[in-house]
């Protein structure tokens, strides 16, 4: 996320909650979604070979075919002419990634749930034993990997009567500029957005908290509490530090509030007290933990599709 890096400071102030989460896991067939794909996707992501996928960079033109091929595998269709939603940054190319599924029902596929996560890095940082390629595995190769998990489940299962989104953002590092691009884009052309989902650094796990992630502006809507009861576990939660330094406004989902003034919410499981390589070259694949990855994708996967599901749109914002 953008603009957080003085949360750092305050990780030993963190000791909201106290119910332990348990991140074990058990068979890899009881996964709807399995750990070696997820590991799989946020280590291509991640390599030294797409050199950190700045905007503008031939890394990240490789992130963006890599997830194009993916959706294409899926069954996710392209939105527009093409997967990419092209815009410029300075004199840079920079593109959205962004793949369609029509939902089944015949009023409900009119209305659209948006998943997305930004695929971008800074490209380098600080340099560290001679390593200068800032891989962004925790941010946002993880979150990236959620949404391309999500792509193939709904797109295998196609249990859906709303559409969904599924969007990779880029230039999210250069000041949100993807997701502010592509929100200003579908709002002109009169999208039919119901609420809008982004994954965030997904990669480590709470130690000390009685849910898995948290929800940024946990207080705007219900959101939080219908994935809950959806789910028929506490999956989401409230995160002190999230509402103190206000990361409801600090990533792609926030572009989305401002533009249709609806339920548009950050899912993550990392507000820095619990990660110790924000925008640093040891962000590595090898950081995460994919059982908690595998069981907080797997643990959204009913509220999403249940959500795609009903008559009437249940999410709402709170009043004030």
């Amino acid at each position: 996320m953008k603009k957080i890096l003085l949360v750092c400071a305050l990780a030993v102030m963190v000791n909201a909650c106290k119910t332990k989460v348990d991140t074990t896991t058990s068979d890899p067939k009881d996964y709807t979604v399995t750990t070696q794909e997820i590991e799989d996707i946020v280590t291509f992501l991640a390599s030294d070979d797409l050199k950190g996928r700045n905007t503008g960079t031939e890394g990240i033109g490789e992130a963006a075919n890599y997830v194009e091929s993916k959706f294409n595998a899926y069954g996710i269709t392209p939105f527009f002419d093409t997967y990419r939603d092209n815009f410029k940054v300075g004199d840079l190319n920079a593109y959205n990634v962004v793949g369609y599924l029509e939902g089944n029902d015949a009023t409900l596929k009119n209305e659209f749930i948006v998943i997305g996560a930004h695929y971008d890095h800074i490209g380098q940082s600080k340099t560290v034993a001679n390593d200068s390629i800032a891989n962004g595995a925790n941010d946002n190769a993880a979150g990236t990997s959620g949404v391309l998990a999500l792509a193939k489940y709904f797109g295998a299962k196609k249990t859906n009567k709303r559409s969904l989104l599924f969007v990779t953002f880029s230039a999210e590092e250069k000041g949100l500029l993807g997701s502010a691009h592509l929100a200003k884009r579908l709002k002109q052309d009169n999208f039919n957005m119901y609420t809008m989902i982004n994954l965030e650094m997904i990669g480590v796990p709470f130690k000390d908290r009685d849910y898995i992630a948290f929800v940024t502006g946990f207080d705007k809507s219900n959101i939080a509490q219908k994935i809950n009861e959806y789910s028929g576990t506490k999956v989401v939660g409230y995160s002190e530090i999230a509402a103190k330094y206000n990361l409801f406004r600090q990533s792609d989902n926030y572009a989305f509030y401002k533009e249709f003034n609806l339920p548009c919410h950050t899912i993550s499981s990392c507000d820095l007290s619990n990660y110790d390589y924000y925008h640093h070259v040891d962000d590595e694949a090898d950081k995460l933990d994919y059982n908690h990855m595998v069981q907080l994708i797997n643990s959204i996967i009913p509220g999403i599709e249940k959500m795609s599901n009903t008559p009437t749109k249940e999410i709402t914002l709170n009043e004030n």
